[in-house]
């Protein structure tokens, strides 16, 4: 009885009938509606919670809330383009973009001797108009020359690799990390302090054999959800 009432309510939200943050009916209304027991009533909303789309203020009930965005990350494929398959309007807030010394650690990953120029972006990336990432980027500045000029408020990273700098990629090696957000990260992704985080290590290699791009994005573990495929080994 509990998976036909979430049924029914699932239906309504995808419908438009109710939209995110539309308050969805309490456990003693359903149970009146539906002749059911306040049990059976908690646990159509506890499985709405637990698909995303529902969550519970204290004090104010139960309302409708965005699913969280799922991205395939067995796939290499940009933050723009991955929204844009999914019908999500992806925008960014630039913290930072221009050329800098290189840290250590990013000196290693490109082969570079220590302090050698690189370009440092960081954005906020928006899904939707919604804070859902905070992404750090670091590029050889040799093999981008002029790209500090450019602005990715909007602009692809990835599409411009690609078209202007013709970037052809070969693989990514990626890192996958669970953490509290810090205030700094709360504050730009409008979350409480110690939130989870799902935190994403990345490093991008060309054709040639070589590191052009290493990058550290924390998403929100409330709005984003990282998928694998990995086909089955043959027997």
């Amino acid at each position: 009885m509990y998976a036909q009432i979430q049924s029914q309510l699932l239906s309504l939200i995808q419908a438009g009938t109710l939209r995110s943050g539309d308050l969805l009916p309490s456990e003693e209304q359903l149970s009146r509606i539906f002749g059911i027991s306040r049990m059976t009533a908690r646990q159509a909303l506890q499985t709405l919670k637990n698909q995303g789309f529902a969550a519970r203020n204290k004090g104010q009930g139960t309302y409708v809330s965005q699913p969280p965005v799922e991205q395939d990350i067995s796939h290499l494929c940009g933050f723009t383009a991955e929204m844009r398959a999914l019908g999500i309007k992806a925008s960014s807030r630039v913290l930072h973009s221009g050329l800098m010394a290189s840290p250590e650690n990013v000196s290693a990953v490109f082969g570079l001797p220590a302090g050698s120029r690189v370009f440092h972006l960081q954005r906020v990336r928006l899904a939707d108009g919604i804070p859902l990432a905070i992404e750090e980027i670091h590029l050889p500045a040799q093999r981008f020359p002029g790209i500090e000029r450019l602005s990715f408020a909007h602009r692809s990273l990835y599409e411009t690799m690609r078209e202007r700098y013709q970037i052809r990629l070969s693989r990514v090696d990626e890192i996958l990390e669970a953490r509290a957000a810090t205030k700094r990260e709360a504050e730009l992704l409008n979350i409480p302090i110690r939130s989870a985080l799902l935190v994403i290590s990345r490093t991008l290699w060309s054709v040639d054999g070589t590191a052009v791009e290493t990058a550290h994005s924390a998403y929100r573990g409330d709005r984003y959800r990282a998928a694998v495929r990995i086909p089955a080994a043959a027997q």
